[in-house]
């Protein structure tokens, strides 16, 4: 299992890409993204160009876990956590449970992108706290299970576990 952390267009999903096409195949892409406007629809057209057909794609925007339980071969490529996280606050579900449902469907075979939140100002309203504290246990329970952890500083991948 991989965890790919870092910036906002630090060269995250690039890195998972590359990796996840070191696997043999299927490679199977969970996208969390749900395109909320132009611009997003633009970043998520060139995700997709950039992987090409080389992944089954599973387009869940919280229930992740789920192709994790029913493909039984091949490297998961999820991408990403912070968009899932969103989601999640967004159609108002239990955070915590699906943080827990995720955990108990881990395989071994995923690389996961996210972004590193937590070096920034504390926010000051509520919901916003809340997602950079849901993420932050997100990240720090997957980096725990992780075989390998790659932070990204400015396209450069820097492995740190």
């Amino acid at each position: 299992m991989i965890l790919i952390t870092g910036g906002i267009k630090s060269g995250k999903s690039t890195l998972a890409v590359k990796l996840a096409r070191e696997c043999a195949a299927p490679r199977i892409f969970i996208a969390t993204g749900v395109p909320m406007d132009h611009e997003f629809e633009k970043r998520i057209a060139i995700h997709q160009k950039e992987r090409g057909d080389d992944f089954i794609l599973f387009e869940e925007p919280t229930e992740i876990f789920k192709p994790l339980t029913t493909v039984t071969a091949g490297v998961f490529l999820i991408d990403c956590i912070t968009l899932w996280v969103n989601n999640l606050l967004y159609h108002k579900l239990d955070v915590d449970r699906y943080i827990e449902k995720l955990a108990s469907s881990l395989t071994g075979k995923e690389i996961f992108v996210t972004n590193e939140v937590g070096w920034g100002v504390i926010p000051d309203n509520e919901l916003a706290r809340k997602y950079i504290d849901a993420i932050g246990k997100t990240n720090a329970l997957l980096a725990q299970r992780a075989d390998a952890v790659y932070l990204m500083v400015s396209g450069i991948p820097t492995r740190i576990k």
